[in-house]
């Protein structure tokens, strides 16, 4: 199956005004080869086999680049970005290292293409390594008298010494500092530097293909059918190649997914073997709107839960100045999946204490009796593992597609999300610090990112303190209670302003999206860019500004004169009808269809009709029937997404669609 030669896919896109650049990445799989002199079709084992030959040679050349660098020395000059004669570093990683004269010999017969792609893979390494030492050394250098509580004045030397500390997460440095505490009680000592403390890092098994030319590998598209693609690519044909006669030019077709665009402009992937399967991690440049750091006049503001996952609503800032909130927003409740979370997670617990017992009762021993079990046991672990991995990542996109959709259906040119990098699950009691603790925020919001770049929506982190806690009218501190029938009970869902001139209550989750949206409004002109990442965000809160972040409520009034004579109303109002006809009465003695609505048929269960807890759901009464996975409901039949009742555009009715009564 020969793969057809297309147009050339390495030219920039053409921006038009408002427009801009996103480089993204789609995983595909490649499942057959075809060998570019022969045109013999090559089946998958063993172009696993080949890939994996390749993968060893670079991952051998880039663990040793890794061991001899991992030094202070080496890791200092590449962190400087200058070389040995003051020069600026290229910023490739495997023209950095080669101007600075780290090479490897490799013990076969490659080309240089081959160790260029080792070399980049070590650099991207070393690189990401110089971060850490140099967070080691200003932890270690201003190091607190009590390790698990520092004083206002250590966390101010602690960021002052840190390389980009002042807006650096606390829970980073917590968790750098545990970790040096760690190694000093079992030492007796703090370490020196980052290399005491941690063994070189490991280096994945892939092959960096956007690191070599068109003498090693090449990707076409398709000019006939755009939604596939060619990559052309030298693989070796023994695991020991001696010659160049033992590589070969292979042919791989692409068939690319609905999320690369006929427009985009595809680059080389990067090649994993993934459970005995050749995965491409494709990247692709696409064109898209220009998503705007400031002038936002609609916001979707997003609070995040515990039950409730996910609250959002809209607001509107006016030519006054003035905020008002957009309909009563919405939920995505997701207590179905984040039970089942939890399930998997007291199981991995339980087997991994069975596997470190019997890690202890072996001894070291490899002819125990017990040794097998250990490994049954270690393959469960990690079935368990990639089961939460699986449902986090379900979850994580479920989630972000239904925010941006709420941004699309409102209008919003800009998400305001809560910055809760600096969020430690402690003080609230064994469970709910566990069920903090496992929620995917990080993943959640690169999804939403990812998604609204798609259509020009920025999305920009505020800071997270007192959303919750102020009224979202008046800014008064709330009273939370249990539930709005039991003000008295202490609690935190139910939130009741004390002002008697507001008196304003809602659902905490509810009040606090207010507050996020109406906050970044506010605060939109102090919004910034992180070089870097690109990531928008909102770094410190203006007691000026803040003072304008609040909501106004919309008073109409309604006209109530009257103009005409009362219609008289039937006191027994037919119920709607359908405006399709009746069928015509079969013959036979079977009666006539029914003309109303409702079905007939068996419908799926609704989950959010079933007793959902925070870590538990109902138990049934009979045995379990997967009723949802039959009929194809899966993961959504335990997640609920409540949507939004916006205020602006009313539906229009159907010509046959009679929704008064018949009289």
């Amino acid at each position: 199956m020969p793969v057809g030669r297309g147009r050339c896919v390495s030219s920039k896109p053409v921006l038009a005004e408002g427009e801009t650049t996103r480089t993204a990445t789609a995983r595909v799989p490649i499942r057959l080869g075809v060998d570019d002199t022969t045109g013999e079709i090559i089946d998958r084992a063993v172009l696993t086999d080949r890939i994996g030959w390749c993968v060893d040679l670079v991952s051998d050349m880039a663990i040793r680049l890794v061991v001899e660098h991992w030094n202070a020395d080496d890791l200092g000059l590449l962190g400087s970005g200058q070389d040995s004669a003051g020069d600026k570093l290229p910023s490739n990683a495997w023209m950095a290292l080669r101007r600075l004269g780290w090479t490897v010999n490799p013990a076969v017969k490659v080309n240089d293409r081959i160790v260029r792609m080792a070399q980049e893979q070590a650099g991207r390494t070393l690189r990401s390594a110089c971060w850490r030492a140099a967070l080691t050394s200003a932890i270690l250098s201003s190091w607190p008298d009590d390790p698990h509580h520092r004083t206002g004045a250590e966390w101010d030397a602690v960021r002052a010494a840190a390389p980009g500390g002042k807006y650096l997460p606390s829970n980073v440095v917590k968790g750098r500092t545990r970790q040096i505490a760690r190694f000093a009680a079992g030492h007796g000592r703090r370490p020196v530097d980052v290399f005491e403390l941690e063994p070189a890092p490991r280096t994945a098994r892939m092959l960096l293909l956007s690191a070599v030319d068109q003498q090693q590998a090449s990707i076409e598209r398709s000019a006939i059918e755009p939604d596939k693609a060619g990559l052309r690519l030298q693989l070796p044909l023994r695991p020991d190649p001696r010659t160049y006669k033992d590589w070969a030019w292979v042919a791989l077709p692409i068939i690319l997914p609905a999320t690369v665009p006929a427009h985009a402009i595809l680059h080389l992937p990067t090649l994993r073997l993934v459970n005995g399967t050749v995965r491409a991690d494709l990247s692709f440049t696409q064109t898209v709107p220009i998503a705007h750091r400031s002038g936002h006049t609609v916001a979707l503001g997003v609070d995040w839960g515990l039950n409730t996952l996910l609250s959002a609503g809209a607001v509107r800032l006016d030519d006054k100045g003035v905020i008002t909130a957009l309909g009563a927003g919405g939920q995505y409740r997701a207590a179905g999946i984040l039970a089942k979370q939890h399930r998997l997670r007291r199981l991995g617990e339980t087997l991994h204490t069975k596997h470190d017992h019997y890690t202890r009762l072996i001894a070291g021993r490899a002819d125990h009796p017990l040794a097998v079990k250990q490994a049954t046991l270690a393959a469960e672990i990690g079935h368990v593992a990639n089961r939460r991995s699986n449902l986090n990542g379900a979850l994580a996109a479920s989630a972000a597609r239904w925010t941006v959709d709420q941004a699309i259906a409102t209008s919003a040119t800009v998400i305001y999300l809560e910055d809760l990098r600096s969020l430690e699950a402690t003080g609230m009691g064994r469970t709910l610090n566990t069920l903090l603790s496992q929620q995917v925020r990080g993943a959640i919001g690169n999804h939403i990112r990812h998604l609204a770049a798609e259509v020009g929506i920025a999305v920009v982190t505020v800071p997270a303190r007192g959303t919750s806690k102020h009224c979202p009218l008046c800014l008064t501190p709330l009273r939370h209670s249990k539930a709005p029938d039991r003000p008295t009970v202490a609690g935190w869902k139910w939130a009741l302003c004390p002002n008697p001139d507001c008196r304003w209550q809602g659902d905490r989750d509810q009040g606090a999206w207010r507050r996020i949206a109406a906050r970044g409004l506010a605060h939109q002109s102090k919004t910034v860019t992180d070089r870097a990442t690109g990531a928008m965000t909102i770094r410190a809160i203006d007691a000026a500004m803040e003072a304008t972040a609040i909501l106004t409520t919309p008073t109409t009034a309604v006209d109530r004169s009257k103009t005409g004579p009362t219609v008289s109303r039937s006191s027994c109002p037919a119920p709607r009808r359908r405006g399709a006809p009746s069928p015509a009465r079969p013959h036979g003695r079977t009666g006539q269809r029914p003309e109303g609505h409702a079905p007939t048929g068996r419908t799926l269960p609704r989950a959010a009709h079933r007793n959902q807890d925070v870590s538990t759901i109902s138990t049934p009464t009979d045995r379990h029937t997967p009723r949802g996975a039959a009929l194809g409901a899966g993961f959504h039949l335990h997640t609920h997404a409540t949507p939004p009742r916006w205020e602006p555009i009313p539906p229009i009715p159907h010509p046959r669609d009679h929704t008064g009564s018949l009289n």
